[in-house]
């Protein structure tokens, strides 16, 4: 920091702090670059945000500018603007110059609350090359201007500018009065332009980011309204064609929030659950007389978790301390996790008859497979690993949710309600399975993939398998029916391609449960023919094939078995869909056979569209050549020859195939419930929708 040659007493005293922060950035905001741009906006924010939690403000407005810089607006109380009398300061500098200083500290203000550190917004200020604050409070609006920690004013003509020329205070601070409030307004607004002598050059502000912790923020404050404008107009931003507003409010709790990350079909309700307990603990209190004195003090923890389990098998878990995220955990979340495995294993050993358990015990990933869950606990001056706040380090709190947890999980799980009891057996059933799914992997996952002449298969006996052992170059035919299996069987190279058929429509896996879906001949057969497994434990390195191709009838039978097929390897064997190894295979609808003139033996032309043969027969009229009547409409994969079968869908010369991808996630989690889920209504809403688009000559009748 340039230090001119006024510099006196007054400045060392605003920056000793401040100058710590500058030259050790990444002590206080992680990083340098994107990530500690952003968690600088965070502290800011959830000041904000604090002050709506605190039951003051119900609005929370953030402008990402043109020119770098962010504004964040609050009608919270307004930061407070008279002196503070240890050190002779108005609070709006206390709080952007003194580190460990707010109102956060001694449990005056806040009981619980995000930033407990107490260094938020001077961090901010000390990184910020400019950083404004205007405070709305008692029909006047006071502000302050500080440069890189150190107040002043700039002597702005026009729009603020980081550098505009600067006159630091050099006698004692001064907080303007630049306006008036209207009478009962209050709030605070805060614009700032990070420093780029400190950020590299390529930090910037994530809207991603922003738009997930502003939605998420919502869902965690009831009635909380926060407004997002993006005004930079950057390439890759919803903002690049224009500014972009985008207003986050929901009333709900996080029980919204649960049903918003949940995305598979529903076993269970969405339970919540409540509960509270308190613990002591030493901290450190200053007295009058400055001195340090270690302080026993009681604290209350209030636990709040909203969860429930849905068909699939992977598992989103967020916790919040104080409605900040901790992404990585911490006691609270340990708890949790404890709870959940504890109550599990204590009333499935009571009921291990009726589930037909065994010896074996179930295990974590078992009770978490398809577990959407939101946990919050609130307490104050939680203790946190790090500045960063991304793991709760407070040892008291995890034993308080293990048993919020236990006791009120243990209840819903063993209520007599009617609709209690069915949703806690289909849930047991889910948990079992899981279990069970485990230990067959467990089991498995030694054996060699491919038997060899001293070994028998222990694979399905209607599986025709290939001689390769070259798991890139083999591929897995899945074929309808028998007929076509025989036919598939001649036209086949052997020395590469095995082939599996399936009788008709297999169950639709994403109405059946976990157990239905492994006790099915059909979906057990491809699992274990595939060879990698299932759900949470598929392991795509040990798959057989290199390709699986889904050779169905061209016909509106054939698209269903084949949406089949596809549910259970998405619902299942995903990764497999993932890495692009699912094919659909593409035959031909129509034979044309062109009659050559002599003894040159006719020409046979493959066509896989209406649209397609009309096109090749116009050709062929305009050539004058001549073909046999009637065409031939191949209804399905059997009525071809070996030859025919193997020239057009299974040869890789000649052969079409359609890779099945999988672009995102969560919209083809969305589409599969649509289509295959449990819930009729929005389905047929859909095909009514679609009807007018349908070409009836696609139908086959």
């Amino acid at each position: 920091m340039a230090i001119s040659s006024d510099y006196n007493a007054r400045h060392l005293s605003v920056l000793e702090g401040l100058e710590a922060v500058r030259k050790r950035p990444g002590m206080y905001i992680g990083s340098t670059d994107s990530r500690g741009l952003m968690h600088c906006l965070w502290e800011i924010i959830d000041n904000s945000v604090d002050e709506a939690l605190a039951g003051h403000g119900q609005s929370i407005n953030v402008i990402l500018h043109p020119d770098g810089s962010v504004e964040i607006h609050d009608d919270g109380r307004g930061i407070p603007v008279d002196i503070e009398p240890k050190t002779g300061l108005s609070g709006v500098e206390v709080v952007f110059t003194k580190l460990h200083a707010g109102g956060k500290f001694g449990g005056g203000s806040y009981t619980a609350s995000g930033g407990l550190h107490g260094v938020g917004a001077s961090v901010v200020n000390a990184l910020s090359a400019r950083l404004d604050v205007q405070v709305d409070r008692g029909g006047k609006t006071y502000g302050m201007q500080f440069r890189r920690g150190e107040p002043g004013r700039f002597k702005d003509s026009g729009k603020p500018k980081p550098d505009s020329v600067f006159e630091p205070f050099s006698d004692a601070s001064v907080l303007d009065i630049v306006g008036k409030a209207k009478r009962g307004v209050t709030g605070t607004r805060v614009r700032y332009w990070a420093d780029r002598q400190i950020f590299t050059p390529d930090a910037k502000f994530s809207y991603t980011e922003l738009q997930a912790r502003a939605r998420q923020t919502s869902f965690l404050v009831p009635g909380l309204k926060i407004t997002l404008r993006d005004e930079r107009r950057l390439a890759g931003t919803p903002g690049e064609e224009g500014t972009f507003e985008e207003v986050f409010h929901h009333d709900g709790g996080i029980s919204e929030f649960v049903d918003y990350l949940a995305n598979d079909a529903a076993v269970t309700d969405i339970w919540r659950f409540h509960g509270s307990g308190t613990f002591k603990e030493s901290v450190p209190v200053i007295d009058e007389s400055g001195h340090s004195r270690i302080t026993e003090v009681e604290r209350v923890c209030d636990v709040d978790v909203a969860l429930r389990w849905g068909i699939g098998y992977e598992t989103t878990v967020r916790s919040f301390v104080n409605i900040i995220s901790t992404p990585k955990g911490g006691t609270h979340q340990t708890g949790f996790e404890q709870a959940l495995l504890k109550t599990f294993r204590k009333v499935i050993e009571a009921n291990s008859r009726k589930l037909k358990v065994g010896s074996d015990k179930i295990e974590k990933d078992d009770v978490s497979a398809g577990l959407t869950a939101v946990l919050t606990v609130r307490l104050a001056e939680p203790q946190f690993e790090g500045q960063t706040k991304e793991i709760l380090g407070t040892s008291a709190v995890r034993q308080i949710v293990s048993k919020v947890i236990e006791k009120s999980l243990g209840a819903q799980l063993n209520s007599t309600a009617r609709g209690d009891k069915t949703q806690a057996s289909m849930l047991l059933e889910k948990v079992v399975s899981e279990m069970k799914s485990r230990v067959s992997a467990r089991v498995h996952k030694e054996t060699q993939r491919r038997k060899n002449a001293l070994e028998t298969s222990s694979l399905p006996t209607k599986l025709a398998d290939c001689r390769s052992t070259d798991v890139k170059r083999s591929e897995l035919f899945i074929v309808e029916g028998d007929s076509a299996l025989g036919t598939a069987k001649l036209a086949r190279s052997s020395d590469f391609q095995a082939l599996l058929p399936i009788r008709g429509k297999i169950l639709n896996v994403q109405k059946a449960s976990v157990a239905d879906m492994l006790s099915n001949a059909e979906c057990a057969a491809m699992i274990q023919v595939i060879g990698a497994g299932s759900g949470r434990s598929f392991d795509i390195s040990a798959a057989r094939y290199g390709k699986v191709v889904l050779m169905t009838d061209a016909d509106v039978d054939g698209a269903h078995i084949r949406t089949l097929l596809l549910t259970l390897f998405f619902r299942y064997m995903r990764p497999m869909i993932e890495h692009g190894r699912v094919y659909a295979a593409v035959p031909p609808l129509h034979r044309i056979e062109v009659i050559n003139a002599g003894s040159k033996a006719n020409d046979m032309i493959y066509t896989y569209s209406e649209a397609e043969m009309h096109q090749v027969l116009g050709k062929l009229a305009a050539e004058g050549k001549r073909y046999k009547e009637p065409l031939q409409r191949y209804k399905g994969l059997g009525e071809m020859d070996a030859d025919q079968l193997a020239e057009t869908t299974m040869d890789p010369r000649h052969r079409t195939l359609r890779r099945v991808g999988l672009a995102q996630a969560e919209s083809a989690e969305r589409v599969f419930d649509l289509l295959m889920g449990s819930d009729v209504a929005p389905r047929k809403e859909f095909i009514i929708g679609g009807a007018e688009r349908l070409e009836r000559d696609r139908i086959d009748a």
